[in-house]
């Protein structure tokens, strides 16, 4: 009797030899993931080193005349020396990831940090944290060749240098990592990547502070009572941001469609649109131009306000200056956008301006980039505690409310947002057919109809 309760002998090998394995397992993704992310924090130091001397010109009169002779010269720097280096980042690092196994042309840490610091220095309206990602992505690509890594390996360690990217940027190590394991899919999390993309983004985080790096964080944002109103208005924020998620997306991806209509040569349209851009400076403001931090850290601490229009005019900086030839990231325009249509949708309901504001930087993030669990740990990361549930709540509408596009075209469509649509899975979200089920087409028909009738009734 007590003979079958025995284990059997090679089960009981086979369980340690599994245990063996995981155990070298993770020392290995320990050890690689550690001298990654030290190596991007290292990386992302230098370049944010680069960028605020480089800002220091755009403290001259009229320095965004320079735009015009920036997006040629950026233009013929990419493609002469690194293709890949086009765009935002991001976009660039996801298309490896899916197309070449993380393979990225060394070139691009040089080109890429070089031609985004041209850009914001002149004035550009784009970010600092896709080129840090694609530079730490590249980087780890460039390790694995030293180290002669399998192609599966290869991507793992290509994600830890995205999220290492980001988190020493922003100063958000956990929210950094979520973010480079979900912004490859939509609908989906690369688990078997987790424990090195977080010690990556925490030692490049370390790495970043122990050199001298300052972030912003802020807390004490004062929270209403939660009662009905405030729970209905918060619903209705979270509607807004994913319509200002789509909104951005889909004017980004018309002016991209319209300039390939113009049969004239590049060097010549992106001289024209920077001169756009220029113009556009001189008729509204500098505001709109660079990275827009003084804008977005005044709003969050109540030293500066909102104006309506602020989150419409960066969308159009922000897709001119990319569509036109400068470099740079997405995200930091995103929290612009955020924090501004955030900080107007408080003044105009009678509610704290600054809470709002840091709602909506969070949710914009998750509706333009499909990464609501990161743009909600970010929240809190970013803001505290008493914020998050509420951050999250907005984050998660917003990114329903975006509906299946992206600011990064290659994310791959892992589940459709709702099961009323028919969609092509496992294709990069570009190339997705989504259609409205017959029956909800329907219903959605005779919803419109019915109301076009109340409206002249």
């Amino acid at each position: 009797m007590f003979e079958q309760f025995t284990p059997d002998s090679e089960t009981v090998k086979e369980r340690l030899e599994e245990q063996t394995t995981l155990f070298f397992s993770i020392v290995k993704w320990v050890a690689l993931a550690t001298a990654i992310g030290a190596i991007v924090g290292l990386s992302t130091t230098f370049f944010l080193s680069l960028l605020d001397r480089g800002v220091v010109w755009s403290h001259q009169p009229y320095y965004y005349l320079a735009l015009p002779l920036c997006f040629v010269f950026c233009t013929w720097l990419v493609k002469t020396f690194a293709p890949q280096s086009q765009g935002h980042g991001t976009e660039k690092v996801i298309e490896a990831v899916h197309k070449r196994s993380g393979r990225i042309d060394w070139k691009v840490i040089p080109i890429k940090l070089m031609a985004t610091v041209l850009t914001i220095s002149s004035g550009g309206s784009v970010g600092k944290e896709g080129p840090s990602g694609q530079i730490g992505a590249g980087l780890a690509s460039f390790f694995s060749d030293l180290l002669k890594l399998s192609d599966r390996d290869r991507k793992k360690l290509v994600i830890c240098g995205i999220s290492a990217g980001f988190a020493g940027i922003f100063g958000t190590p956990i929210s950094g990592a979520i973010f480079g394991l979900e912004v490859l899919y939509v609908g989906a999390v690369m688990y078997d990547v987790m424990l090195p993309s977080f010690i990556s983004g925490i030692v490049a985080y370390q790495t970043c502070s122990s050199l001298g790096i300052e972030y912003f964080h802020s807390g004490g944002f004062f929270v209403p009572d939660f009662n009905r109103s405030f729970y209905l208005l918060l619903l209705l924020g979270g509607v807004f941001f994913g319509s200002c998620s789509f909104l951005f997306i889909e004017l980004n991806r018309f002016i991209e469609k319209r300039i390939g209509l113009f049969k004239w040569n590049r060097y010549a349209l992106n001289f024209a649109g920077g001169c756009l851009l220029a113009a556009l400076a001189y008729l509204l403001g500098t505001r709109y131009l660079g990275l827009g931090l003084e804008t977005i850290d005044g709003i969050l601490i109540g030293t500066d306000s909102a104006r309506w229009q602020d989150f419409l005019v960066k969308m159009l900086f922000t897709v001119i200056t990319l569509s036109f030839g400068g470099s740079g990231g997405v995200v930091t325009p995103t929290f612009f956008i955020g924090v501004t249509a955030g900080a107007v949708f408080g003044q105009y309901f009678g509610l704290p301006p600054q809470t709002f504001a840091a709602i909506g930087m969070v949710s914009l993030l998750s509706g333009a980039a499909n990464t609501p669990i990161a743009a909600s740990i970010m929240g809190m990361e970013l803001f505290g505690s008493e914020i998050a549930p509420y951050a999250a709540i907005s984050c998660v509408i917003a990114y329903l409310m975006t509906g299946h596009r992206s600011l990064f075209p290659s994310q791959i469509l892992r589940q459709k947002k709702d099961p009323s649509f028919h969609a092509d899975l496992d294709v990069q979200i570009q190339d997705s057919e989504v259609q409205l089920k017959k029956k909800e087409r329907y219903l959605v028909y005779r919803w419109w109809k019915i109301w076009r009738y109340r409206d002249r009734s």
